[in-house]
């Protein structure tokens, strides 16, 4: 399995042991010490390449210490017994290993070490494809001299991604840090999912005790939103985001129907009224999956089912909202209007969840009737509580 492996691990080791010292280069200001977090499964083709050119960067750190910690969900195609022969040549590298519960579970893990037993200034987080540039870190972590966090950000000026880049994927991208930025409220970053980071670990200490529990990769969002409320400062550095050579995302449809659930729930902790409105979400929703299957047991077609049972989750949803959700607003406009922007937004809501519907069964033709629309609520949910809270019962901010 590791013949084509072979001559790029013994190259990696010898420079490895030539370069994993401590450097004479200018040390970051206020930190003398960095965790380079590199979470894995099954990147056997990756990971030797990774650790080779992380040697010289670390060394080019000059820090008291730098360590590179490799968080290996017991990957099946030998990563972490490439990882074991590295650390043979090193001190600096570091091995845990647990089972493969989601990209979350093992950022906690590392996280926990880190804190625990390395008592490091700075963590960095980074994949172990290759997608992410180690001569960036000391860009990063020269931001931490005036903030807490830095994000190698795909989205603000001068950031890009690689051409390779498949359209699902940029869309999928997309589509996450919409919904990170205006449901979870992290509204002044534009790369809320960057797997690339730099924190102080004063800052993670802070955040860390509040604590959750997420698997997939909304952890970089939880995190994330967890920093800001404990008073972090975050800013961000344009980086190139490389597309993988070896090797297949590990992303999936449960990694993806989770990340949309968590965005909701980081916002209903936040905002009273968001709670109200999440709870007639929650409702509509169940109107909306029971009413379609029930249609399709009566054996009718399933696109009319899906039209039908998102009408019906929309007037529930109107009438709670109206006398509960939105009922502490001093609003100017009389009742009938209200119910006329109402109405406008819900053929709005009814065209964006029909029509996720729809491209979620051309992307996706397996994917079972039931899931697709229960998929299909979530763009359709975030364009409805905007439009019909700074429209409809708008009153000023809450």
């Amino acid at each position: 399995m590791y013949g084509d492996l072979t001559s790029q691990v013994g190259s990696g080791i010898s420079l490895v042991l030539s370069h994993f010292h401590l450097g004479v280069a200018t040390q970051t200001k206020h930190m003398n010490s960095v965790c380079i977090i590199v979470p894995t499964y099954n990147e056997a083709e990756n990971i030797s390449l990774l650790l080779t050119q992380l040697a010289p960067v670390l060394d080019g750190l000059a820090l008291v210490a730098a360590y590179v910690l490799v968080v290996d969900d017991e990957s099946p195609d030998g990563t972490a017994d490439i990882v074991a022969t590295f650390q043979q040549g090193s001190q600096r590298i570091k091995l845990i290993s647990g089972p493969k519960q989601g990209l979350g579970s093992a950022y906690t893990r590392g996280i926990d070490y880190a804190l625990d037993e390395l008592v490091v200034d700075a963590i960095v987080q980074m994949d172990a494809d290759l997608s992410h540039a180690p001569a960036d870190i000391p860009k990063l972590l020269g931001c931490l001299e005036d903030a807490d966090v830095a994000i190698g950000s795909r989205y603000v000026a001068g950031g890009k991604i690689d051409a390779q880049w498949g359209m699902m994927r940029r869309l999928l991208s997309r589509g996450a840090n919409i919904a990170a930025r205006f449901v979870a409220g992290i509204y002044h970053v534009h790369d809320c999912t960057a797997g690339f980071r730099a924190i102080r670990t004063s800052a993670l200490r802070r955040a860390w005790p509040l604590r959750f529990h997420v698997q997939g990769y909304v952890f970089q969002v939880a995190l994330l939103h967890h920093l800001m409320i404990s008073g972090a400062t975050i800013v961000e550095l344009p980086v190139y985001f490389n597309d993988r050579s070896h090797g297949s995302t590990k992303l999936g449809q449960r990694d993806i129907l989770e990340f949309f659930i968590q965005v909701w729930w980081l916002r209903l902790l936040s905002r009273k009224t968001f709670v109200k409105f999440a709870i007639t979400g929650l409702l509509g929703v169940v109107v909306n999956l029971t009413s379609f299957q029930a249609m399709l047991a009566f054996g009718l077609n399933s696109y009319f089912s899906s039209v039908l049972a998102i009408e019906l989750s929309i007037v529930s949803n109107f009438f709670i909202n109206n006398y509960w959700t939105f009922r502490h607003r001093n609003m100017s406009s009389r009742k009938r209007v209200r119910g006329l922007k109402f109405n406008l937004v819900s053929l709005m809501t009814l065209s964006v969840s029909f029509g996720s519907f729809v491209l979620l069964l051309f992307l996706f033709p397996q994917l079972p009737l039931l899931a697709a629309q229960a998929l299909s609520i979530f763009p359709a949910a975030l364009a409805n509580y905007f439009a019909n809270s700074y429209w409809t019962f708008n009153a000023g901010p809450d």
